[in-house]
């Protein structure tokens, strides 16, 4: 799905889609995914269909797009891995800073109130982040999709796991148990290219 506009400069559009979006957040948190409706966005949001359809084509759309500045926010903050780059999968910490942050949301956008659109559309966020630091590492060989999947997978089950739990790890201790359960995946990975 692509956006209908180039990403608006103009403040009065992005106030526009700051509101549309946080509209949405509040319905998510308050109904879950599936029992809203573009014109409960627009309500929420006192907007008019006509301006909401000016912005995005649907609340699919509405969501893509935060779920793309999610993205480049934690791209400029963690450039993909490199051997003389960031650490391997450091967005990690980043993000779950943000569901830290953000808990009530996150419970809505991965717990079940998320329906199948918004878990799918998180998971191909985290599949891209993951996939692009296990490319810009250079190591030889095929594409790692199955430790691309299995570290999307790893990432996307403890952050559910700790949102859900309401454990007493702090989202520093989370992050350090994801990069230390990821080693060996990493490490396996590198010897595995390197034999072929």
């Amino acid at each position: 799905m692509t956006s209908k506009a180039q990403p608006p400069k103009d403040r009065r559009v992005l106030r526009t889609r700051r509101t549309l979006r946080d509209a949405l957040v509040q319905l998510i948190l308050q109904r879950g995914w599936e029992q809203i409706s573009v014109l409960d966005i627009c309500e929420r949001a006192d907007v008019g269909r006509s301006t909401f359809y000016t912005h995005f084509a649907d609340k699919e759309e509405l969501l893509l797009s935060g779920f793309d500045d999610l993205r480049a926010a934690l791209r400029k903050q963690h450039p993909p891995a490199g051997p003389a780059g960031t650490a391997p999968l450091a967005f990690a910490g980043t993000m779950i800073e943000h569901a830290s942050e953000n808990l009530r949301l996150f419970r809505a956008l991965v717990g079940k109130r998320s329906g199948h659109a918004v878990q799918k559309r998180f998971r191909a966020l985290i599949l891209d982040l993951v996939s692009e630091d296990l490319a810009a590492l250079h190591l030889p060989g095929r594409p790692a999709l199955g430790p691309v999947h299995f570290l999307t997978g790893a990432f996307i089950e403890l952050l559910s796991w700790w949102l859900d739990t309401r454990t007493m790890l702090t989202h520093s201790d989370l992050e350090q148990l994801f990069h230390d359960l990821s080693a060996p995946v990493l490490a396996t990975l590198s010897l595995t290219t390197t034999t072929r």
